[in-house]
């Protein structure tokens, strides 16, 4: 596969915008359930997507083509691995076992390279392999420092049942990415990016119809927050968009594995954000953790 030189800038750009719409996400924790709170990304992100669709239609040409089944039935299964992995990520942190279940959830990124070669056939060198196993040990370390779940017990903990929700979050999430970048294979259109954000907004569009009929089912006040919030809440939902864009736009530039590995910088623009904006300092292993995910990322980039 030949690689565009555009997928890092992207998915550094995706990184950043997760974790900018996390921050964002944390106002809302207090006025919304965790259903809510999904739903907020998908419905408020379509209007957005749709506009970056259309701006990107504008600039460099492309309408959206006819569709087949297998597209949607891809993107309603990857939109549907997307909210049962977050869902199971929340789920770990209720058997109080949120740093083992965040951990385990960063697993995604072996997990996708491993789904990535079995399903799409994508394969990476052997140093990209190893930059791989660096980085998910870098962000192991990172999520555990501190805690009360020291490293070297990182083994024992993963029958913990916040750890098996935590891998099998990152088992979702891993499937959503290969998911997704099957169901850019299947828009008929020869510019990768415009196929990206095809995919973004009909994902997007059947995740609202998924997760918000759940809620108008289940929790049929909460979705008049949703409605009731939407200033704070279409903030969120337009970083999500964005961040999906570009996410999206990766996956289909480069190999699953790559995009992956080099989102887990992700963690390090949070510790960025903790120092700068929240004057925290961070702690040494917190700063042997950061060096060993960027000691990952550049073996990555030199096996790509």
């Amino acid at each position: 596969m030949i690689l565009s030189p555009l997928w890092l800038p992207i998915t550094l750009a995706a990184a950043l915008f997760q974790t900018w719409r996390t921050a964002m996400q944390q106002k809302l924790r207090g006025q919304l359930s965790v259903n809510a709170a999904a739903v907020v990304r998908y419905l408020y992100g379509v209007p957005v997507g749709a506009l970056l669709l259309a701006l990107y239609a504008a600039l460099f040409g492309g309408t959206v083509p006819s569709l087949g089944w297998a597209f949607f039935a891809l993107c309603a299964a990857g939109g549907l691995g997307q909210i049962l992995g977050t869902n199971l990520l929340i789920m770990s942190f209720s058997h109080r076992g949120f740093a083992v279940g965040t951990a385990y959830a960063k697993t995604e990124a072996v997990q996708g390279a491993i789904l990535a070669l079995l399903l799409l056939g994508e394969h990476i060198s052997a140093l990209a392999w190893c930059g791989i196993a660096v980085g998910v040990a870098g962000v192991l370390w990172l999520t555990l420092a501190g805690k009360a779940q020291p490293g070297r017990d990182l083994a024992r903990a993963a029958l913990q049942p916040a750890a098996m929700c935590g891998l099998a979050a990152g088992f979702f999430f891993a499937g959503t990415s290969v998911l997704v970048k099957a169901a850019n294979q299947e828009v008929p259109a020869p510019d990768p990016i415009f196929r990206a954000l095809v995919t973004l907004v009909f994902t997007n569009i059947l995740q609202t119809i998924m997760q918000g009929g759940w809620l108008l089912a289940r929790e049929p006040q909460q979705a008049r927050a949703v409605l009731a919030t939407w200033r704070s809440s279409a903030q969120v939902g337009a970083l999500s968009a964005c961040g999906s864009a570009c996410w999206f736009s990766a996956f289909a530039l480069a190999p699953v594995a790559l995009v992956r590995a080099v989102g887990q910088v992700e963690i390090l623009m949070t510790l960025l954000f903790s120092h700068f904006y929240l004057r925290e300092r961070p702690s040494r292993a917190e700063i042997l953790g950061a060096l060993t995910v960027v000691c990952g990322v550049v073996l990555v980039l030199l096996g790509r």
